[in-house]
Order: C-alpha cells, then structure tokens, then sequence
C-alpha cells in the first residue's frame, strides 16, 4: 500500500476554501434578497411621500433618488452620495436658472452652461461637472416657463428621496462587511505561510536551484492579495460608520479593528516574506560560487521558515484547532516565535564564531537572518489580541 504524498497543509487549506467558496454561494443570494426587499420598501415609502405634493403626481426623481441612496454599499457611502446628489441639483437648476433669465433657452444659454462647466475649478470632479451641466441643459425650457416652480421642486423630491434611501437604508439590516473583511485577512495569512511553508520544504529538499524563480513569483502575486485585503478592510470600517447595528452589536466594531491591525501586521511581514524569496533567488544564480549558501546554514533555515509560517498563519488563526490539545492561537504563535528566536540567536553565534562555510556569502546570511527578524518582531509586536 502507497502512502499519500498530498501535504496536510495543503489538504487543510483546500477544505477551507471549499468552505468559504460554499459560504460565499450561499450568503450572496440572501444579500440580493434583502436589497430587493429594501429598494421596494424606499422606492414605496417615497411614492407615498412624494406623490400627493409632485407636479402631475409624478415622483420619479424622488423614487430615483432614493433607490440609488438604498443601494450604496454603505450607510455612510448613501449620506455622503446623497449630499453631492443634493448639491448638484441645486447648482445644476441655478446654474440653468441665471442662464435663462440673461439668455432665454437658447443655443447661446448652452454654450454658456458648458463653457461654466468646464471651468468650475479643480474643486469639483469631472463626473460632477458633466452632472451639473447635463441636468442645466434639461431644465433650461422648464425654467424659462415657470422659474421658481422647476427650481423648488426637483430640489424638494431630490432631498426627499435622499433623506427616505437613508433612512431605509440605515434601519432594515444596515450593511456591513466584518465577515469579508476577516476572511480577506485571514486568506493573506494563509497565503504568506504558505509561500513560507513551501520555501522552508523546498530548502528541507535541497531545491533552491530549481524552486527559486517560482517563490519569487508567488512571492510578487502576494500584491494582489494584499490589495484585495485592504479593499475589503477598508469596507468593513467605513461599513461601522453611523451604522445601527453596531449599537447592538459594539463587539463586532472591536473585529474590525483587530481585522485593520492585522492586516497593517501582515503587510509587513509580506515585504519580508518577498525579501527572504528575493534574497534566495539572488543566491542560487548568483554566478560567484563563494556566494552560494552553505547547506549547513540552508538546512537550518529550512526550519526558520517552516517555524515562521506556523506563527504568521497562528497569528489569525479564530479558536484552537484538534490536533494541538486545545492549545490557543497566541500559545502556538507564541511557541513559533520563541522557537524561531532560539534558532535565530544559535545561528548568529554560528556566524559570528566563523563556524559556517561559505564566507563569503555572510552578507547573504546576514539578509536573510535580518528579514527573518523583522517577520517575527511584526507579528510579536501585532500580538496584543
């Protein structure tokens, strides 16, 4: 009977991203119910509002306003978009007010609307400036016929919509993202100790030769994840924002919090997760052959990493796992990191005392060791959780 070659490792991370891949199938469709369900409770809830005071009881600008209001990916997103929606009705219909009184609705009023857009300042967006002087070319004939009536009313149903997508917005299951913030996190940790798994087994197997240039790649990819884990960060915080539900729910806001802090750990240990791969590339076709590691150091530093990787995945690692006696995430960190510290501290003794060969290659063992020192003191001083 063969034995299995599959890692563990790597078994384990295959089931937790079939997890989350399930939990990710299954929580979508729900998100799209409740936003259906929302738009029609704003798009209602402004009908009924607007209608009986709208010109020819026709709210639309108002019930456009405020499906658009619901629907921002946050609370604070839906006020701070209902504010510009705001300001730029009213700049756009006294834009087209000024130019009807001076011009009447003619080609000239246009140009003029346009030439003002244009030159509106860094101050605004291009997007806004185009809003503004869009919505001025098409109010232009209705401000000519009645001034104040087509000034006042979009003005009204426009605040009006605002005000009920915010509000719906913010009462019926306010979003937040904590969960995709924490998983985004959690996949870059698994993502580093993995790269640092793999460059430990490699180095255990003598493969520095012909696995380098591949850890390096992997090694620059870790952008994109990082990338990724900052968008998702940066959501869940700005999801916390005048949000009701952390009212409730005060301890998810302290997540986030733990989910930013880490993330800001993990950047860091990912510049030196890159410089340790950068370093071993650099070695293994460095054309000096005094240059090259020494085995007995590559030997031992296959251990650093593999030590490493255990505590950068240790370190989001949610509740204890079976096969470690129930032994906590900051215990086994804190094992990783103690035992990485003992082996770092033997190796410089070793390097200092000339015990090593290759001499010539102590300016690479002192980047390597370097790089190895500020993983763990990142991760030591990100350990207050």
């Amino acid at each position: 009977m063969q034995d299995s070659t599959i890692p563990l490792g790597r078994t384990a991370a295959a089931v937790r991203e079939l997890l989350r891949t399930l939990t990710r199938r299954i929580i979508k469709p729900a998100d799209h119910v409740v936003h259906g369900v929302k738009t029609v409770i704003a798009a209602l809830l402004t009908w009924a509002v607007v209608a009986p005071w709208a010109p020819g009881n026709q709210p639309y600008l108002a019930v456009a306003t405020a499906v658009l209001m619901v629907n921002a990916s946050t609370v604070y997103q839906s006020v701070r978009k209902s504010a510009q929606s705001v300001a730029t009705r009213i700049a756009s219909l006294v834009l087209a007010l000024a130019t009807t009184r001076l011009l009447g609705p003619t080609m000239g009023a246009v140009a003029v609307i346009a030439v003002i857009a244009v030159l509106a300042g860094p101050r605004r967006t291009t997007d806004d400036r185009l809003q503004v002087a869009a919505t001025a070319v098409i109010a232009l004939t209705a401000t000519a016929t009645d001034p104040m009536g087509h000034l006042l009313s979009p003005v009204l149903q426009t605040l009006t919509g605002a005000a009920a997508g915010i509000a719906v917005n913010a009462l019926v299951l306010p979003p937040l993202y904590l969960n995709e913030s924490g998983s985004a996190v959690r996949d870059l940790a698994h993502a580093l100790g993995a790269l640092l798994q793999d460059m430990g087994a490699g180095l255990a197997r003598r493969q520095l030769t012909s696995d380098a240039h591949a850890w390096l790649h992997q090694a620059r990819n870790l952008d994109k994840r990082l990338t990724q884990a900052e968008e998702q960060v940066q959501q869940a915080d700005e999801s916390l924002r005048w949000n009701t539900r952390c009212v409730a729910h005060t301890r998810r806001k302290d997540m986030t919090y733990t989910d930013a802090d880490a993330f800001q750990v993990l950047r860091g240990v990912s510049i030196q997760v890159r410089g340790i791969a950068r370093t071993l590339t650099d070695s293994a076709h460095d054309d000096h052959a005094d240059h090259h590691l020494g085995q007995q150091f590559l030997d031992r530093y296959a251990e650093a990493l593999q030590l490493a990787a255990a505590a950068v995945q240790g370190f989001v690692q949610a509740r204890p796992v079976a096969d470690t006696a129930n032994t906590s995430p900051r215990e086994r960190l804190r094992r990783a990191i103690d035992g990485t510290l003992t082996w770092h501290h033997a190796m410089t003794d070793m390097i200092g005392q000339g015990r090593l060969t290759k001499p010539g290659a102590w300016h690479v063992y002192g980047s390597l060791m370097t790089d190895v020192e500020r993983l763990l003191s990142d991760l030591d001083r990100g350990d207050v959780h």
